[in-house]
């Protein structure tokens, strides 16, 4: 192997995480659970090819953590329940047997719920309605409706849910690891966002106040389960509909995040960027992944943003990441480490393997299964 290759396929053990390889696969966002919230085979086939096509690490779609809420889509998974959480144990004992670990996401979609079972209104920090309109990829239609404003007590409900989904997530369901879902526009990242924040409490204001919420789930997660697994959160600047936005504060507010969240105790932080090796902010020259590293050197660094390639990868590595994780490139190369163990060139990302919804067509599932 050359040097490139050869840090990609080290393993890592760091912060609770222990895997074969530097490459996972990020959360992608998928509609093929059933109606109530259960993952189906079709999903632990889709997750299964990655397992046996030589990833590391796995982690699971968003999945949504309480009956109130925090489910985002139709079609969504769910541990709001312990009946959810069994129909997961199988599954994730059978990745283990692989090699592949899974981790599971948990996610409160805020503001930008588009079909919850639950509840026929929407919450956030503010009464601010999102901007842009409903993913018709996820059954969404028309503009996002204008959310409450969470109450104290909706807050804390909140919070438990996530708990309560991290407990089900370890004891009952069996995953070997737990991320917050803290980005890309959802509730944490609503909370986070001053553009969406517009609160006078304790839940608002600058910077160090808006992170409170993330602090706080992450502090009561890793309270209720221990050190039974890793516990960590996922953080971006853009979102699913406000692609290109940019803390306002630069630097000063990736110091302010990123300290904070190791402060808390996290014992990874995921950091995706549509690019992410491009700079972090205009007029300056670091990455958000190296930003991360310099602000919580202890922890564990995740990098996700079109970090396909063989080079890219590595490049992420020595700017400061200790994992990296691929989207579309592990929906186009279920065999991606395999693939570049052997100096393989990566196939390009085609979007007509999907249907006109988020889900993987099942002749190109039979298709793509690696042996």
């Amino acid at each position: 192997m050359n040097h490139s290759t050869s840090a990609i396929h080290s393993p890592y053990s760091g912060n609770g995480i222990a895997v074969r390889n530097r490459i996972a696969v990020a959360p992608m966002t998928r509609i093929t659970a059933t109606e109530s919230g259960h993952p189906t085979q079709t999903m632990f086939d889709y997750y299964k090819r990655f397992a046996m096509g030589g990833f590391g690490l796995v982690t699971t779609e968003g999945i949504y953590t309480d009956q109130a809420f925090s489910q985002g889509y139709r079609f969504q998974p769910g541990l709001a329940d312990d009946e959810q959480a069994k129909a997961w144990s199988a599954f994730t004992h059978d990745m283990r047997k692989h090699g592949t670990p899974v981790f599971a996401q948990l996610m409160h979609a805020g503001a930008l719920s588009q079909g919850n079972i639950y509840r026929d209104h929407t919450v956030g920090p503010s009464a601010i309605r999102p901007t842009g309109e409903q993913m018709q990829f996820y059954f969404g239609q028309g503009r996002y409706a204008e959310p409450h404003a969470m109450t104290d007590t909706e807050i804390d409900e909140a919070i438990q849910g996530f708990v309560s989904a991290a407990r089900r997530a370890v004891n009952i369901a069996g995953f070997a690891g737990v991320e917050i879902h803290g980005a890309n526009g959802y509730l944490l990242d609503q909370f986070l966002t001053e553009g969406t924040n517009h609160r006078t409490d304790r839940w608002g204001g600058d910077t160090k106040a808006r992170v409170q919420l993330l602090v706080d789930v992450a502090t009561a997660v890793k309270r209720d389960i221990g050190e039974a697994v890793p516990v960590g959160i996922r953080i971006s600047q853009g979102k699913v509909n406000d692609f290109h936005a940019k803390w306002s504060g630069g630097e000063a507010d990736a110091e302010a995040i990123f300290s904070t969240l190791a402060d808390a105790g996290v014992n990874f932080i995921h950091v995706t960027e549509f690019e992410a090796w491009q700079p972090a902010f205009e007029g300056t020259h670091e990455n958000l992944v190296t930003l991360a590293r310099r602000y919580a050197p202890a922890v564990t660094i995740i990098a996700n943003g079109g970090l396909h390639t063989a080079e890219r990868i590595e490049n992420a590595l020595m700017s400061g990441a200790d994992l990296v994780t691929v989207g579309r490139g592990a929906l186009a190369n279920p065999d991606l480490p395999k693939l570049l163990e052997r100096h393989g060139e990566p196939r390009s990302f085609d979007s007509s393997i999907l249907h006109p919804v988020a889900s993987i067509k099942p002749e190109e599932l039979a298709m793509q299964t690696v042996a």
